[in-house]
């Protein structure tokens, strides 16, 4: 039968910290899935926005605008 002392090791001790903080309470979880949901969006819509305007730099309106429009 394995002993208790087995049981106190870092990696427990961090599992149990994690699952009391973020899984025992449902609302907490869900709020969790929420704000990192959330979080992913911002950072993939920030990232693939500037990939794009990187990859066709000077082909978008503005950077031909000034060729086609006249100012008053």
């Amino acid at each position: 039968m394995p002993s208790a002392a087995g049981n106190n090791t870092t990696a427990n001790r961090v599992g149990r910290v994690f699952y009391n903080t973020l899984f025992r309470r449902n609302s907490v979880f869900i709020s969790g899935i929420f704000v990192a949901a959330f979080g992913l969006q911002a950072a993939y819509d920030i990232g693939f926005d500037r990939l794009w305007d990187n990859l066709n730099k000077g082909k978008q309106w503005e950077d031909v605008k000034h060729k086609f429009v006249q100012e008053s």
